[in-house]
């Protein structure tokens, strides 16, 4: 594994932060000794895109510390699971594999189990107790402190429960003043290993994380409770990170958050004794109801102003994205920016959730069906080409058919790109699953959930057919499928198949084409092609290769 580690530049007469400052040694010492021999780690992650970005982080932080990493599970002296606890499908799945390794376990294998993320946090030292073959749980907020835990367990023949879990538990919801001595969290954001070789896309793309945890409480969701209170990075962070990943070739960006519009930085609000800027937990909503968000005369960077420094200050990133969006204060100004700076991608991901207020308003969701609209008024109005996407539940507690109908004309009316469906499941540790009995049966939410993926996908394809016969600017992410040219219906063995590659445009829609004979598709990964649309589905667009 090749890896860079960044570190932000400091003034020269500023004091370092003692935590980065020992942790930079440590790694240092690390990174020149013999890799060959540190303990074999598998990592399989699940779930959101948050949940990558701390996969990959942790990844980076062990790497550091010698532990060395395998696609193999069956050779791994170290096995971590980072989980999801949104999605009872994802979380089965990892249930699933741990069920195997107990298994194995009792067969004599030697193997350290730990879960990471949501579940592991949620659930909290009581699946420690009921789950043996578990060696160790880390929760999100915790992942600087995993390197202690993996320690304690390959170094100790007998550990305590408490000494094997690192959860934030009752500190989830933090104070308003966060030091960067005692964030750890934002040591391992700062002493991030990027390793080109190993990222997506050839290398090219990544993500940087702007803000953790949330504030919301959606009635159906647990992240509040599992990922702590809203932290909002320092932007001088952000940028820096971003100029360090475009040294290292990356072309595209991807700031990740929650709620990514609802950032907001009050400058000298949160200062370590040495004077350096450090997270703070974000306002409350009354902020967004003041021109100042909440600054009270302090210098303010909102998120609109986060997009502009990264598009002015870092001018080889070639794409901007962000993802997640919240329907509710997004202002104009981001709007201006997205329109104003042409390397930010004109494309949000904006759950609905759905298309009644009666549910929305048990959701808790903070809006109205009408508000939506006037979202997405004004994102047409400003962005007439953006890709939209968004995010429903069917079969909430209660949902009738009215208000299934009801979402059915929401998604109608607006040109969505695509949206991700889902079933309404209880999770523990949600206000829902106490709060509202899960009374549609599975049979009503099947067919619904049936019902409104076609209708998005005749909405889906009236979006992509607008597109046949126009040029895109497309970033090669993955080879697509190899298909021989047939004469007649008749394959001609004599020819070579035709290798494809598959992107995304900047408004975030998939398109296909077929790499040029003269040219090797793995070549093509990780560039910005222009590619014209011939034709199109639900699912993608089809086109050809632009000569130069």
């Amino acid at each position: 594994m090749r890896s860079t580690v960044f570190w932000p530049d400091r003034p020269a007469e500023a004091p370092q932060n003692p935590a980065i400052s020992i942790m930079a040694g440590l790694m240092a010492i690390q990174i020149s000794q013999d890799m060959a021999t540190g303990p074999l780690v598998y990592l399989e992650t699940f779930g959101c895109q948050m949940n990558e970005l701390d996969s990959e982080l942790v990844t980076g932080h062990l790497a550091a510390l010698g532990y060395r990493f395998t696609q193999s599970r069956d050779e791994a002296d170290v096995i971590l699971f980072n989980t999801c606890s949104v999605r009872e499908q994802a979380e089965n799945k990892v249930l699933s594999r741990v069920g195997r390794l107990k298994q194995e376990k009792a067969a004599g294998r030697e193997v350290v189990v730990g879960l990471l993320g949501c579940l592991a946090e949620r659930e909290g030292d009581a699946l420690l107790a009921s789950r043996p073959e578990v060696d160790l749980l880390c929760g999100p907020g915790e992942l600087d402190r995993l390197p202690m835990l993996l320690d304690n367990i390959l170094k100790c023949e007998s550990v305590a429960i408490r000494e094997r879990a690192a959860l934030q538990g009752s500190r989830s919801r933090r104070s308003t003043t966060l030091s960067a001595a005692e964030d750890g969290l934002e040591t391992l954001d700062l002493s991030r290993a990027f390793d080109p070789e190993g990222g997506a896309a050839g290398g090219r793309t990544a993500y940087v994380r702007i803000t953790r945890g949330c504030n919301k409480f959606c009635t159906y969701c647990v992240v509040p409770n599992t990922r702590g209170a809203e932290v909002h990075r320092p932007p001088d962070a952000i940028v820096e990170e971003c100029k360090r990943l475009a040294d290292q070739g990356v072309v595209e960006v991807t700031l990740l958050g929650q709620t990514v519009n609802h950032y907001v930085y009050v400058h000298g609000a949160a200062v370590t004794v040495d004077g350096r800027e450090s997270p703070q937990v974000g306002p409350g909503l009354a902020a967004f109801r003041r021109e100042d968000r909440g600054g009270n005369g302090r210098r303010v960077t909102t998120f609109a102003g986060l997009l502009h420094r990264i598009h002015e200050e870092v001018p080889t990133i070639e794409r901007l994205r962000f993802v997640t969006s919240y329907p509710r204060d997004f202002g104009d100004d981001i709007l201006q920016v997205m329109r104003d700076s042409a390397r930010i991608c004109p494309y949000l991901h904006v759950p609905a959730q759905s298309g009644s207020d009666r549910i929305l308003k048990l959701m808790n969701r903070g809006y109205t069906v009408g508000e939506y609209r006037e979202f997405v008024d004004r994102v047409q109005a400003m962005l007439p080409d953006a890709g939209i996407a968004g995010d429903f539940i069917v079969g909430f507690p209660t949902e009738t058919d009215q208000d299934f109908e009801q979402t059915c004309d929401l998604v109608r009316s607006v040109p969505f790109k695509n949206n991700f469906v889902f079933k309404y499941s209880p999770r523990p540790g949600t206000v829902a699953i106490d709060k509202f009995t899960d009374d549609v049966p599975e049979a009503v939410k099947r067919e619904r959930i049936n019902r409104l993926l076609a209708i998005q996908s005749e909405v889906s394809q009236a979006v992509h057919e607008r597109e046949i016969g126009r040029v895109h600017r497309v970033f090669v992410e993955k080879l697509g499928q190899s298909a021989r040219k047939s004469h007649g219906g008749v394959e001609l063995g004599w020819e070579s198949p035709q290798e494809q590659v598959s992107g995304r445009t900047s408004g975030d829609l998939i398109t296909v084409f077929d790499c040029p004979p003269d040219m090797a598709a793995r070549d093509l990964i990780g560039r910005i092609i222009d590619v014209r649309v011939d034709s199109a589905s639900p699912r993608l667009l089809i086109g050809h290769m632009e000569p130069s």
